[in-house]
């Protein structure tokens, strides 16, 4: 079966002939890949399906396994959803130790600002609409309504009028996503894709 494929229970997706030794070998490492990557994919579809209809993309975070985050972002990108960023250098993210550190959310988008590559985005996040308030000013690219209720996140939405893109993050479940999406926000993060996806039960066995 080919990535990204549904498939029902009892399902063979690969077969392979080689020496036994070889087979038994490499079993439990293949099966772990396998396992996680396709638990991933297939709990991103049920978060993409879950939004189904409405203008909002589902993100991943870097929250993936050592060793493992090519791997976990494409099985995300096989669920339908979009990779956030893989690296620290593709996009500036200001988080609330920073902000606590820096003074305030306009202090730390300011400083960083200063020092950051010309063109590089700088996302704020931003756990009250007092925060979100000073993200404007402070003329951030992205704010991320962090652990909030949902209409707390719809009056954010209206606070920032279209100045910013908004994203949504914190905790946030099959049964909470859509009421989420619902706000009006643009994006959604989910860090569970990848550090909580439950691993499909593929079993190899020998003919």
């Amino acid at each position: 079966m080919a990535d990204g494929s549904h498939v029902p229970a009892h399902t063979i997706v690969a077969e392979a002939r080689c020496l036994t030794r070889a087979l038994l070998t490499g079993e439990r490492v293949a099966l772990n890949i396998v396992q996680r990557m396709s638990g991933i994919a297939t709990l991103t579809a049920h978060y993409v399906d879950a939004v189904k209809g409405l203008p909002v993309t589902i993100l991943d975070t870097r929250k993936t396994a050592p060793g493992l985050r090519v791997l976990d972002k494409y099985a995300v990108r096989l669920g339908g959803a979009t990779n956030h960023r893989l690296t620290l250098s593709e996009l500036a993210m200001i988080k609330d130790n920073h902000i606590r550190l820096a003074g305030g959310v306009w202090a730390a988008v300011r400083r960083l600002r200063a020092k950051a590559p010309k063109g590089l985005r700088i996302e704020v996040e931003c756990a009250t609409l007092d925060q979100v308030r000073e993200a404007i000013e402070a003329e951030a690219d992205i704010i991320m309504l962090d652990n909030m209720m949902p209409s707390a996140m719809a009056e954010a939405v209206q606070i920032i009028a279209k100045r910013a893109l908004v994203e949504a993050s914190g905790s946030i479940g099959l049964d909470t996503v859509r009421a989420v999406a619902e706000t009006g926000v643009g994006f959604i993060s989910i860090g569970r894709l990848t550090h909580s996806a439950p691993a499909l039960d593929v079993s190899m066995k020998i003919a």
